[in-house]
């Protein structure tokens, strides 16, 4: 059985999706036969979360930069491949070239649900399942041919050796050692997806003992904010993806915005403080997570978390989710 997985982005999609091919072995191979083959297709600056997964057994790339060009050219390579079967878990333009133009027995397509998000973001009107769970979107598509909808156990991100001796060098070089450090991630695609960074700077003043590494992109300038706290470990800019996704699996614990980070923390099996606030998709989907978030009538107000704030309280959503409100959570769940 020789099965293309096709996820492009973003990068929290992508991480989610690292579970599909998990469920397909599960579900094809046998202990005395080993008969699934997995190929995934994704961006070429993505590539690096899927190596050394053992479940994925050929990773195929197209580089952004290269645009349509790129995509033909992987497409007449995967057209020698021979595919039973090709799971589209994106579903945009990109990916409908490649299911209309490598030829495969079956193609299942997960489903874009228009209308249900026309619904909600424009009436309120929910219709998807609740509560949301991107992880559960991005698998259910899979009953349609006989495979009942199951989480596979974490970690579904699988570190290399070099990669793990990088960051142990790294904290090594901060005085820090594994375990006795928390992760905090201020960042998210969209400022109205951030918690705000003054909320950030008490709860790290609630956690005074406690070394805190914080995760950002470079273009995160306002975590400088938390500098003044002599225990935080502000690496925002310094490390990559990859890099990133070791330091939290060597954190007693996550706290972060709904952010690529996130679902990182998630496939590592990671204790983790999820903030939600305007977007309503991609929610995390394991018991090791603790979602917090508001109910409020404007929510959600955009596919993603782009905006505009719809509340007369800008970003009420987040801000009445108090530092006190997440450390008592933290407390409860994970006896800190």
């Amino acid at each position: 059985m020789k099965i293309l997985v096709i996820r492009f982005s973003s990068i929290g999609d992508l991480t989610q999706a690292l579970s599909i091919p998990a469920v397909l072995h599960e579900h094809f191979n046998t202990d005395s036969q080993k008969t699934c083959e997995v190929h995934f297709l994704t961006r070429s600056d993505f590539s690096e979360l899927l190596d050394h997964n053992p479940s994925i057994q050929k990773i195929w790339t197209v580089n952004r930069s290269q645009g349509f060009k790129s995509l033909m050219q992987t497409i007449q390579k995967l057209n020698q491949e021979n595919f039973d079967l090709i799971y589209d878990a994106h579903n945009n333009l990109r990916s409908f070239f490649v299911r209309n133009f490598v030829s495969a027995k079956q193609v299942v397509v997960k489903p874009m649900e228009r209308w249900k998000r026309f619904l909600l973001l424009n009436f309120k009107i929910n219709k998807f399942e609740k509560p949301f769970s991107g992880q559960r979107d991005l698998l259910k598509p899979l009953e349609k041919i006989g495979i009942p909808f199951q989480l596979p156990k974490a970690p579904q991100i699988f570190l290399s050796e070099s990669v793990l001796q990088k960051v142990r060098l790294l904290l090594e070089n901060l005085n820090l050692k594994p375990s006795e450090f928390i992760v905090f991630v201020p960042s998210a695609a969209y400022p109205l997806k951030r918690w705000p960074i003054d909320h950030w700077v008490k709860l790290a003043e609630i956690y005074k003992n406690t070394k805190i590494v914080v995760l950002a992109g470079p273009q995160d300038h306002f975590t400088q904010d938390l500098n003044h706290l002599t225990h935080i470990y502000n690496l925002t800019g310094q490390t990559s993806l990859i890099e990133s996704a070791a330091i939290i699996q060597y954190a007693q614990f996550v706290v972060t915005n709904d952010t690529g980070l996130l679902h990182f923390s998630e496939q590592l099996g990671q204790k983790t403080i999820a903030l939600m606030g305007p977007a309503p998709f991609g929610y995390p989907s394991r018991t090791t997570t603790q979602i917090l978030e508001i109910d409020l009538p404007c929510r959600p107000c955009s596919k993603h978390g782009q905006g505009p704030c719809s509340n007369k309280e800008y970003q009420k959503c987040l801000r009445d989710i108090t530092p006190n409100v997440v450390h008592q959570r933290i407390q409860a769940r994970f006896n800190k």
